[in-house]
């Protein structure tokens, strides 16, 4: 019998983005619920009439106003939470309170630390499953690029990691940071096996006012990326340039290792490696050996069957390990908080 699913926050991740013909499907919520024969879409609740009204029409399920009234009327084992950070711990709380098995919890975990504290806390109980949908932890192309770091036969050891991140022409720094920054920051943690912190924040564009609400000018968060196991012994340099007053967008990392690199991001896949220059005699040059990643990367499609997984360990008896749990949500906020604003 296939487990009950509810969403609460009906915007743009929990259901509207399946209308973008462009994305990869499913890319959200709702579709990944639905493609899963396993799992069965209850009910959603959004306070915003005209997104009940469009979730209804397309999902065919139940909405409510109240997410209180959705639990205790249709008491799902699942709960997917896609609502504004700052609201992210009332509804983790009152999950656990209904009796809910496992929540997917949307990106940033939560708009302070204390909450992204609060709400791992809750995770590392055992009481509720929690898990942080930093999506690219369930990508096939990111599962690739880790194995071939991990590996170190192809590319040699990784030395170093540098990412960019541009989301457009009005975004405020702080704002791209927290958006995207936070998928880019648990990817490159993801990647290596390591937690990330930064050490200093440095402004590049002359009379730059010196603060990362600016919509205008670039700023390079320099960091380290460092073992767990052996902080002191084992730290990758990390450098982040995030940049406004762009009309595109940009969120790729490159890994720089002893024979090569590796390159990922949106729409990126590249492989590098270190052959004998064909332009100067006794040097070694990169030459891409690899471009693309043509298959379906199954981002939500994975996260759902994580989701899954959780909730049938939970119903044996057993406290699961998801892909990407609170905790790890927990480590990208504290890495976000850790930036400051220069002088």
């Amino acid at each position: 019998m296939a487990l009950k699913a509810a969403i609460i926050g009906l915007g743009r991740i929990g259901s509207l983005l399946e209308e973008d013909h462009l994305r990869e499907k499913p890319c959200t919520h709702a579709g990944a619920i639905t493609e899963n024969s396993s799992v069965c879409l209850c009910a959603g609740a959004d306070s915003d009439e005209e997104k009940r009204r469009l979730f209804a029409e397309k999902w065919k399920v139940p909405v409510y106003a109240n997410a209180e009234t959705l639990l205790e009327k249709e008491q799902p084992e699942i709960l997917h939470i896609a609502t504004h950070p700052d609201s992210h711990w009332h509804y983790c709380s009152m999950a656990e309170t209904y009796g809910v098995l496992t929540v997917v919890c949307e990106k940033p975990l939560s708009d302070t630390l204390s909450g992204a504290k609060k709400i791992a806390a809750l995770h590392q109980s055992g009481k509720i499953t929690i898990i942080t949908n930093h999506e690219r932890r369930y990508a096939a192309d990111y599962a690739l690029a880790k194995t071939i770091l991990a590996n170190g036969e192809m590319l040699g050891p990784l030395i170093g990691v540098k990412g960019t991140l541009y989301l457009g022409k009005n975004r405020r720094l702080i704002d791209q940071l927290w958006h995207d920054g936070t998928h880019l920051a648990d990817a490159a943690m993801f990647l290596t096996g390591s937690v990330l912190k930064n050490q200093k924040t440095i402004a590049v564009k002359k009379n730059h006012s010196g603060s990362l609400k600016n919509k205008s000018g670039t700023v390079y968060l320099l960091g380290c990326l460092e073992n767990p196991a052996a902080p002191a012994a084992d730290t990758l340099p990390f450098l982040l340039e995030l940049g406004a007053g762009r009309d595109h967008l940009v969120f790729e990392l490159d890994f720089s290792c002893e024979r090569g690199k590796l390159r990922i991001g949106n729409g990126i896949f590249e492989l590098w490696e270190s052959r004998e220059s064909a332009y100067a005699e006794g040097f070694r040059s990169l030459e891409k050996c690899r471009e693309g990643f043509n298959e379906k990367t199954g981002y939500f499609t994975n996260m759902t069957a994580d989701a899954l997984f959780c909730t049938q360990e939970r119903l044996a008896g057993r406290i699961p390990i998801p892909l990407s749990s609170a905790v790890d949500g927990l480590r990208v906020i504290q890495y976000l908080r850790s930036v400051r604003a220069w002088r």
